[in-house]
């Protein structure tokens, strides 16, 4: 064990902010079962009290502990995609207390896949409260040097750990009501749950992370277009960055060309828009990526990403 993880399990346990690595983005993590410890997270963050935070753990048992009710489903689900990019959201049990779960009777869970994130988990031996390490709302970080950016001191360490795998965050299924709901898509694709344990097409009620209308949304005004209207918009004359398939506009000040691969773009899109959010344009435009059902996890992130209408 690295001493810088160990640093970060001491911290942990005196009530500290700790920035680490997983393979969805980077999370900023607090002692899931401090009051004190939490409270400066969302305070951190800036997240509204009733927004309710996924909790981290080194292994299923210790994560369905936290637990009340653990549903055949999410033991199927569990040992298929944990350690790894899946959120589950359960009836609460004890352990779970209001200020993690945002007043609901349910709690979200999840095992981490990256081998820094597991070492810390493993080394602190308890539960890690850990939302992206970025201000409420804005684009998600995916390097450490992302953090740094958006957080400043605000975290007592960030863990290095290399660019984010997947490179948005986990895909959430709510198990809470009795039948599966998907409420996130993410790296872990709907057929695939599906696949496993029927999702059905009801709607949950249940608040979750990535869940408002505006998020993962950068500074600059951002609008996401169709392939054949990017040309209208960029012939409008404002100065523009823009994010697309095809090969840069000699009449655009700053383009990025992106991935025609879904999960290469994913893993690319908030290093891209916050790139694009550094230009200094008025304006970013997105070339809307198809509308098919492997492309869902990164269209549900553009469109609450950019402003709509």
């Amino acid at each position: 064990m690295s001493s810088e993880v160990r640093r970060a399990a001491q911290i942990l346990r005196a009530g500290g902010l700790v920035a680490f690595p997983t393979e969805t983005v980077y999370g900023l993590g607090a002692d899931a079962s401090s009051e004190k410890a939490v409270a400066r997270l969302y305070a951190v963050k800036r997240r509204p009290a009733d927004h309710p935070v996924i909790v981290h753990f080194a292994s299923a048992d210790d994560a369905f502990a936290w637990a009340s009710e653990v549903p055949d489903a999410a033991r199927t689900l569990a040992k298929q995609f944990w350690p790894g990019p899946l959120t589950l959201i359960l009836k609460r049990s004890s352990k779970a207390k209001d200020f993690v779960t945002g007043g609901q009777p349910s709690v979200g869970l999840r095992v981490p896949s990256h081998p820094v994130a597991r070492e810390l988990l493993k080394a602190f031996g308890g539960a890690v409260a850990a939302p992206s390490a970025n201000r409420f709302g804005q684009v998600s970080p995916t390097t450490a040097a992302h953090v740094r950016e958006d957080l400043g001191k605000d975290a007592d360490l960030v863990l290095e750990g290399g660019p984010s795998e997947v490179g948005i965050e986990s895909t959430i299924v709510d198990l809470s009501g009795g039948s599966a709901v998907l409420l996130r898509p993410g790296a872990i694709t709907r057929r695939e749950i599906d696949a496993i344990v029927r999702v059905t097409g009801e709607q949950s009620a249940v608040r979750h992370s990535g869940g408002l209308e505006r998020h993962y949304a950068p500074r600059t005004p951002a609008r996401m277009v169709p392939a054949h209207a990017l040309d209208r918009e960029i012939a409008k004359g404002k100065s523009v960055a823009v994010l697309a398939f095809s090969r840069p506009d000699e009449r655009v000040d700053f383009w990025l060309r992106m991935p025609r691969e879904p999960r290469t773009y994913a893993q690319k899109l908030y290093a891209a828009l916050r790139e694009l959010d550094s230009a200094g344009c008025e304006q970013i435009l997105v070339e809307a990526p198809p509308e098919a059902p492997e492309w869902a996890a990164v269209r549900d992130r553009l469109k609450r990403a950019c402003e709509q209408g």
